[in-house]
């Protein structure tokens, strides 16, 4: 990571390259540049191809919209401009620092393989043009390869690398937001926002606009009502979802309107006002959920084919079914499962399920239905609005067992126990599925005890074939 002191360098011109940190507070790079050059120009370069097989999804791409309407207010207020361009982003930011005389274009690090491409390119390109780029850290609590074993080899179960993220790592105080960001005497050409059409063809977005407002204002009151509402009844009620007791944090963090060290140090600063110490706070449910982020950004750091192949290969090979009617149906929430079906509709009209949910149905479609992990991660994507391409991937195969640190393949969870424990009301089921226990309901598409079974012997049969 770049120093405050390495950017010092009186640029006439700085370019700040928005990416997934779209906020003005605890912005290291546009910080940098605000410090460094007479004029800054925040750009943002829509570049979807650039991001391998995995360009945002259509709920990514909405709040992504939404989010920059945002940001252009927020820069508007402060006497700047976002610049609107279309990628590939090494031209883009090359042509725009020849048009405005920038010698320093700055930016916050990601971690996800393509962007990673990206970057090594543009720093390329900005050295032999003469300019200067920096990158900073700021989308996680630790870059990747801070958290070390003795072996300096990269974690690969959870526990391990939670313990020692808790012993190595000192999360730094938020950065506050610039004081002023010195507008250039002319600005350069910006594309209109409608012009990178980030909005589905189809009117889906407004189901999505009820339930959400993107942005850094909202992610900063959706925080402060965390802390200060739901914090302290976290650990006990966050596997219920008929109780709205969840963070909801997810979006914001995926799309930098927050940054991690912001919930970080509000939790610490709650939890200690509560009277809770440093160490009790830091071992809390809660961080520890924020830890496993950390971890799925390493995992997919030291491991890019992990939104794509089973960690453990082996499962690759396991004799899938695969059926085109049983995904249709689960995609839909018409599987005659309550618990699976609110999921899944909940998925379709907020954008979002709530964790324990995504764990029941993600085992339903990958051990009741014998449907690979893959197509499930790729719906996943699609609708989410929080879907981060290390977590998503993470979490998928933890429930289908396929990496070193998952659940067992014989963990298949039960969808009407887990209805019954979880749901005990059955609030959530009626408020998705209020047709549930009616005629017109429809009849389950496996038997349980049979699916569960068939399930066992697939990987009874994989594990025989070694």
């Amino acid at each position: 990571m770049a120093t405050q002191k390495a950017v010092e360098l009186n640029a006439p011109v700085a370019l700040h390259w928005f990416r997934s940190d779209l906020r003005l507070a605890d912005n290291p790079a546009l910080l940098a540049a605000s410090r460094s050059a007479s004029h800054v120009i925040p750009v943002f370069i829509w570049s979807p191809e650039e991001e391998g097989q995995w360009p945002p999804g259509s709920a990514a791409r909405w709040w992504l919209h939404e989010s920059l309407q945002q940001l252009q207010q927020a820069l508007a207020a402060r006497g700047s401009r976002l610049l609107l361009r279309r990628g590939p982003t090494v031209p883009a930011l090359l042509e725009l620092a020849q048009q405005t005389g920038a010698t320093l274009v700055c930016w916050n690090n990601r971690y996800e393989p393509a962007a990673r491409k990206v970057e090594a390119q543009l720093g390329t390109a900005l050295r032999a043009a003469g300019v200067m780029g920096l990158g900073f850290a700021s989308g996680l609590l630790a870059e990747p390869g801070t958290v070390h074993s003795r072996t300096d080899a990269p974690y690969q179960v959870f526990t391990p690398f939670w313990r020692a993220f808790l012993d190595q790592v000192q999360v730094d105080a938020p950065q506050p937001s610039p004081r002023a960001l010195p507008a250039p005497r002319r600005w350069p050409m910006s594309l209109a926002l409608r012009q990178l059409a980030l909005l589905p063809e189809i009117a889906w977005h407004q189901c999505l606009a009820r339930h959400w407002q993107p942005g850094e204002t909202a992610a900063r009151a959706v925080l402060r009502k965390f802390v200060t509402q739901r914090l302290d009844a976290y650990e006990l009620l966050r596997d219920r979802p008929d109780l709205d007791n969840t963070s909801q944090l997810s979006p914001y963090l995926h799309h930098g309107e927050l940054s991690p060290r912001q919930v970080w140090t509000a939790v610490g600063k709650a939890s200690e006002r509560a009277g809770q110490s440093p160490t009790q706070w830091r071992r809390s449910k809660f961080c520890s959920e924020l830890i496993w982020r950390e971890f799925a950004a390493q995992q997919l750091f030291h491991h890019p084919a992990l939104p794509d192949r089973s960690r453990l290969a082996q499962f690759d090979r396991l004799a899938w079914r695969n059926d085109a009617r049983d995904f249709a149906a689960w995609s839909r929430g018409r599987t005659g499962f309550p618990i699976v079906d609110a999921g899944m509709r909940q998925l379709w009209q907020c954008g979002w399920m709530h964790n324990r949910v995504r764990m029941i149905t993600a085992s339903f479609l990958v051990k009741n239905l014998l449907h690979r992990w893959q197509d499930g991660e790729r719906w996943f994507w699609d609708t989410l609005v929080d879907a981060d391409l290390a977590s998503n991937a993470l979490n998928w195969q933890w429930v289908a067992g396929s990496s070193p640190d998952a659940a067992p393949w014989f963990r298949i969870f039960n969808p009407l126990s887990q209805g019954q424990r979880f749901d005990p009301e059955g609030a959530y089921q009626q408020r998705f599925v209020p047709e549930a226990g009616t005629a017109v309901y429809t009849a389950p598409i496996v038997d349980l005890g049979r699916s569960r079974q068939r399930a066992l012997d697939a990987y009874k049969a994989l594990r025989e074939s070694k």
